[in-house]
């Protein structure tokens, strides 16, 4: 079966800001659905703040596999009902790719049970990300570190938990460090943050982000067959009497 794929995005920087569009002339849901085309085994939907319920109905969320999601600036905006029900669907089996400053959504800290926050600038510094675990599913086909031109920096500390995996560890040339790729597992969901994707700069081109974005969607897929085990109201005896 194909793997569902919902996309979510806040909209708001590409509705108000010349230099977002400059560099994702189709916004940022435009770029992240753009890495699924012609791929077959997935099956893509966007979302956004400005449609009802956030787009994110029951209907909707029931029928995703993985939910992918970027948000900066409206984090408050999001309903906490809305963030409850994402937050549920995720402890019921629903994969979650994290991306960038989604580390402050409602989302992410009620899975994290943590502020999620961090040390950040905006000089466009250079990073360079190492790879750690090269053998995991997420990190198939990455080499062993790649650079980026330009990132808005994030540093440590970054308050999480400790990851259930920490994949991948980013550099920039001002100095800093931070753990740029982590997997966490909530119930019966698997949770990947990925740090780069910064809203002005191109990080969502390079084909190795891509790669690991679409890595993830593979890895973080809720499993059907295993949903409807886990969760039958109905269990038969294991031994007869």
């Amino acid at each position: 079966m194909p793997i569902h794929v919902t996309i979510w995005n806040e909209d708001s920087l590409q509705e108000t800001h010349e230099n977002v569009l400059k560099v994702y002339p189709q916004g940022l849901n435009g770029v992240l659905s753009s890495m699924f085309d012609g791929k077959e085994e997935y099956r893509v939907r966007t979302a956004c703040l400005c449609e009802e319920e956030a787009g994110l109905t029951e209907e909707i969320l029931s029928d995703t596999d993985v939910l992918i999601w970027w948000g900066h600036c409206k984090h408050w905006m999001l309903p906490d009902e809305i963030a409850a029900r994402v937050q549920a669907h995720v402890l019921r089996g629903m994969g979650l790719i994290m991306l960038h400053s989604g580390h402050e959504s409602k989302v992410f800290q009620r899975l994290m049970g943590t502020q999620c926050s961090l040390r950040w600038h905006e000089n466009n510094d250079k990073e360079r990300i190492f790879v750690i675990e090269p053998h995991h599913p997420i990190m198939r086909g990455i080499p062993a570190w790649f650079e980026l031109e330009a990132e808005e920096m994030y540093g440590e500390r970054f308050d999480i938990p400790a990851p259930d995996e920490l994949l991948a560890i980013g550099w920039y040339e001002s100095g800093d460090v931070f753990r740029s790729a982590c997997t966490f597992s909530r119930g019966y969901g698997k949770i990947f943050y990925f740090q780069p994707g910064h809203e002005t700069l191109r990080s969502f081109y390079n084909e190795y982000v891509q790669k690991i974005i679409l890595n993830a969607a593979r890895w973080a897929a809720r499993n059907r067959e295993l949903d409807r085990e886990l969760h039958s109201d109905f269990a038969p005896p294991l031994e007869e009497k």
